[in-house]
């Protein structure tokens, strides 16, 4: 069986799953990738055939989304690339929240199945933001159509909605806490975050960051560039983690049963919508950094419990109830 595996590579979650379920997918047949987007940073072995600059999102470095940038980046050669795309020749084709991919399976009438973490939005009772985002709201229902879907989140909302998929890494890890606070917060410069945590004397806190090629230190206070092993090390051995709304991160800490602080980027309604089931699970939750931080922080680290994470599925047998899917 030919498969072909399309990645959205806005942030880092998507193509951290793919690495995670490639040895799974490869099982049923030969495995080609379609990467999309231009600010992901992890690097990959993953056998990418396909590449294109795709939709990407961008932030302003105070915590929104740069709608400005965006508009920038969006080029028309979009639909000559979706064209170009052989999704006809595979047997079976995956779509991570890939626009291109969809775009061409549509044009070319091509069954494809939607997975991952957006795809659960294609269901009403997944919990979603008040927030009056029109915009937002359309991009989670039809940025990706597909013939079927099975939607990823951090509870079972609906029928086609499962659990996460967590790395092997922290599957086997035994969990520590050397006492230190593990930060990824894209949407906000070092020049930004600093002053707040550097308020903090009596914690350390492990900064993740594109704006570091090196580990860099400045009191209490280590920024470290981005790096997929080195972050999950950096999860499995802190007190707690502060992150942006996104799926992955906020999933694999609460499945290690470490403090999750959630601050999702502004309007950024999928993130949003994760903060609200975060929250609804009882994760400490910010709308953004303010003058109240140093509130929250207290709040958060003497208050607030961790919530545990279980599985119901492994990610073999997800990987088994995604083709069941797509080929019945």
């Amino acid at each position: 069986m030919k498969i072909l595996y399309a990645i959205q590579g806005t942030g880092n979650g998507h193509l951290s799953r793919a690495i995670q379920l490639h040895p799974y997918l490869k099982k049923y047949g030969e495995v080609d990738y379609f990467l999309s987007g231009s600010n992901a940073q992890l690097n990959t072995s993953l056998p990418i055939k396909y590449r294109s600059k795709g939709v990407s999102l961008f932030y302003k470095n105070t915590g929104g989304l740069d709608y400005f940038k965006m508009l920038q980046s969006f080029s028309f050669n979009i639909f000559k690339e979706a064209k170009k795309l052989p999704v006809e020749e595979y047997d079976m084709v995956i779509n991570d929240f890939e626009f291109v991919t969809s775009l061409a399976c549509r044009l070319k009438k091509v069954k494809s199945i939607h997975f991952g973490h957006q795809a659960s939005f294609q269901s009403k009772k997944t919990p979603r933001s008040k927030t009056f985002n029109p915009i937002g709201n359309l991009i989670l229902n039809s940025f990706v159509t597909a013939d079927k879907y099975l939607g990823l989140h951090f509870e079972k909302f609906d029928e086609n909605v499962y659990n996460p998929v967590i790395k092997d890494e922290i599957i086997n890890a035994v969990p520590i806490n050397d006492g230190h606070i593990t930060v990824y917060l894209p949407q906000y410069s070092i020049e930004f975050l600093e002053p707040y945590f550097l308020a903090f004397p009596n914690f350390h806190f492990e900064i993740f960051t594109k704006e570091v090629g090196q580990i860099t230190c400045k009191k209490n206070i280590c920024y470290f560039p981005i790096n997929n092993n080195a972050f999950t090390q950096s999860m499995i051995r802190c007190y707690g983690i502060i992150t942006a709304g996104g799926f992955e991160t906020p999933a694999e800490a609460m499945y290690l049963n470490k403090k999750v602080m959630s601050i999702p980027i502004l309007n950024h309604f999928e993130q949003e919508s994760n903060s609200v089931a975060l929250k609804n699970m009882g994760v400490k939750v910010l709308e953004k950094i303010d003058e109240k931080f140093n509130q929250h922080f207290q709040h958060w680290v003497n208050e607030m419990n961790p919530i545990k994470l279980d599985l119901q599925y492994s990610t073999e047998e997800l990987v088994d109830i995604l083709f069941k899917k797509a080929l019945n």
